[in-house]
């Protein structure tokens, strides 16, 4: 008589025995690893980049200096570039571009006259401010001239990208303590927040300009 061989049945359930892992579950814990890494290794990277540009333009008088300094220049951009790749998948033109932002450096030629040659008018420069409110949509450039005087421009905003943003100067008004001219507006333009945290914002615009600035321990209001 023949015997009836019997077989162990074949599960297809994953193996709990410890000694021998589900390989999918570690292909998982190794890409979860990898990518922490990486994030950690972009978050290293954008504090050097920050330290080195922060460093850099310490002592350049919010730019002036550089003017006349290009081997300071090109290291400053070459500072910008490294945390523009920082940045570059982040959205810079949401809620967190709202706020008051003062100037710490610049290319702008303009801005920087202004800030260099006030004392021929008998005052001198105050805070150089980027005054931003995304769900209004609105800019005002203020220049300060204390203790009463200001200029400021004054512009609408439109959000055209993940980091650009349109803007079309509106209106201008130079005002003194008892006084003010209302000036013409003049033109309109681009800028990108390449680089944007909780403590200051890096730009670059339409002209190939830079600006380096933080948010002011203040709001400033018309």
């Amino acid at each position: 008589m023949s015997k009836i061989l019997s077989l162990p049945a074949i599960s297809s359930r994953p193996n709990p025995n410890p000694d021998f892992p589900n390989p999918h579950r570690h292909r998982r814990s190794q890409a979860t690893t990898l990518a922490r890494s990486s994030l950690a290794d972009q978050s290293l990277s954008a504090a050097a980049a920050k330290r080195d540009l922060l460093d850099l333009i310490s002592d350049q008088d919010r730019g002036l200096r550089t003017q006349n300094d290009p081997s300071r220049l090109s290291k400053i951009v070459d500072a910008i570039d490294a945390l523009a790749v920082s940045g570059r998948n982040t959205v810079t033109t949401g809620p967190s571009l709202s706020g008051t932002w003062r100037l710490m450096w610049t290319t702008e030629k303009e801005q920087l006259f202004i800030i260099k040659n006030a004392y021929l008018f008998g005052t001198r420069t105050g805070d150089v401010l980027q005054v931003i409110d995304v769900d209004e949509g609105v800019l005002n450039n203020v220049i300060t001239f204390p203790p009463h005087g200001v200029f400021f421009v004054r512009s609408t905003v439109e959000i055209a990208s993940t980091q650009r943003v349109n803007f079309r100067f509106t209106s201008a008004v130079l005002r003194g303590e008892n006084w003010e001219l209302p000036l013409p507006p003049f033109g309109q333009g681009w800028f990108e927040s390449v680089y944007l945290d909780d403590e200051i914002r890096v730009v670059k615009d339409i002209r190939g300009d830079y600006l380096v600035i933080d948010r002011a321990p203040y709001s400033w209001k018309e």
